[in-house]
Formats: structure tokens, sequence, C-alpha cells
């Protein structure tokens, strides 16, 4: 029995180390990104569609909401508290926010996954 349990493990272990010296895949998506938009065209799209967003954020509204504006309005945005991820920004800086459209019937905000400074 010690000599099966002795064997199996070494197979694992020969077994892990080819696994480890192999070269990796790489690969990825090579195509167009996501563009930016505007938050006027962001308006326009519907439920759920995702965004890239570059402007400013004017002012915290209570909460994980904030007023964001860009040249051609403004809109209100939600950034969860880990979304930071310890970034500090002002009402001077320009960011990039990414998220989604959450629209209904009587709202319209930008839920957001990312920012970061530009």
């Amino acid at each position: 029995m010690k000599k099966v349990i002795a064997v199996s493990a070494l197979s694992l272990v020969l077994g892990l180390s080819v696994n480890a010296s192999a070269q990796p895949l790489g690969g990825g998506f090579t195509g167009p990104s996501q563009a930016s938009v505007s938050v006027q065209e962001a308006k326009n799209l519907g439920d759920d569609a995702p965004v890239i967003l570059t402007g400013k954020i004017e002012k915290s509204l209570g909460g994980e909401k904030y007023l964001f504006t860009d040249s051609t309005g403004s809109v209100t945005v939600e950034i969860d508290n880990d979304d930071w991820r310890g970034l500090t920004v002002s009402e001077k800086d320009t960011v990039e926010i990414r998220g989604e459209v959450d629209k209904d019937f009587t709202s319209f905000e930008i839920d957001v996954d990312s920012i970061m400074k530009k």
C-alpha cells in the first residue's frame, strides 16, 4: 500500500513539474477595443450597455453617487467604495470611468466598474 501511495505522489510531482516548465500559451484578443463615448451618447444607449467616459467628477451627491461631467453634459455615476482602489480624485482631475448604463423609466446613471486618472 505504501508503494502505491509513493508512486502516486511521485507521478503527481513529476506531472506538476512538467506543466510548470511549459511555455505559457499567451494569446488574447487583438481586435478593436471599446471606444470612449460622451455623456450625451451614453444617454441614448440601452440599459446595461458598456461605456467608457472621460471627464471630471464635479461633486459628491452623497453615498456612492457623484456628478460626472464632460463637454456634452452631466450624469450621475455610482462608484462603489471598493472600486476606488485607493485612488484620490478632485474636481480638477480628468478621469476615465468604465461601467454600464443603468437605465429605467424614471432614472439614468452609470454604474462604474473602474476609475482611473488620465
